[in-house]
């Protein structure tokens, strides 16, 4: 009896079968056998990747330069968290120095001369000043205190509402209320810290002849708890 079975291509049936792998099916072998490659290292040195460049390069070297690019990134993450961390010591250290000052004071004007000393040492600044929203006329340093009516206050609208600390370069009329109208025009840029407790209505400015110490984008966080210090020794000095 003749045989009419059809004999089988062992050869042409892997070849299907290899046709019928999907890049899907290739991508998770490897993904959950990735060792794959340890026990074939043969194959590395036929496999080419596509290169920006159009050069085809070899897998190693490929996986070398993902591997180089991940650690220049992490490096620079991590040089911008020490960098981050330095300037966090830096300005706890000058905020203890500010309270240290502050609570060596025996008076208003000892708080306006320490703090102008703190500012100009510490907080490397070239300007300073307070003031303090009352009507005070038995001081002798009258200008510290400006009556809730001046006219001049009108400039000052944003961070007396929002209680939020403010940096940039200030209007030539700010400036001038803030730091006499001789300094007012070397100051290139500053921070207004206002004071609003329920014993104190004030402002506190810190000011600078570069356009790059205190910029817009600045935090103020340490700003925020610096008016909280400032006004919590003003409150207990004045009502004493």
């Amino acid at each position: 009896m003749t045989n009419t079975c059809t004999p089988i291509n062992n050869k042409s049936t892997i070849k299907k079968s290899n046709q019928d792998l999907s890049t899907k099916q290739v991508e998770d072998y490897l993904l959950e056998h990735p060792k794959f490659f340890h026990q074939h290292l043969a194959l590395l040195e036929h496999m080419n990747i596509p290169h920006p460049s159009g050069n085809a390069v070899s897998l190693i070297s490929k996986q070398l330069e993902i591997f180089r690019e991940r650690h220049l990134e992490l490096e620079s993450q991590l040089t911008e968290l020490i960098n981050i961390a330095k300037d966090n010591d830096t300005l706890s250290n000058r905020m203890h120095e500010l309270t240290l000052a502050l609570m060596e004071t025996r008076s208003i004007e000892d708080v306006a001369a320490n703090l102008d000393i703190v500012f100009k040492e510490c907080f490397l600044t070239d300007f300073s000043t307070i003031r303090i929203i009352q009507h005070k006329v038995d001081s002798p340093f009258c200008q510290l205190f400006v009556k809730s009516n001046d006219k001049n206050l009108i400039h000052f609208e944003k961070e007396l509402t929002t209680n939020q600390a403010s940096c940039g370069k200030p209007t030539l009329v700010q400036a001038r209320f803030l730091f006499g109208s001789q300094a007012a025009e070397e100051v290139e840029s500053c921070a207004i810290i206002p004071m609003s407790f329920s014993k104190l209505d004030a402002l506190i400015a810190i000011g600078s002849r570069s356009k790059t110490r205190f910029q817009y984008n600045m935090g103020n966080m340490f700003l925020t708890q610096m008016g909280e210090i400032i006004g919590t020794r003003l409150i207990t000095l004045l009502h004493t």
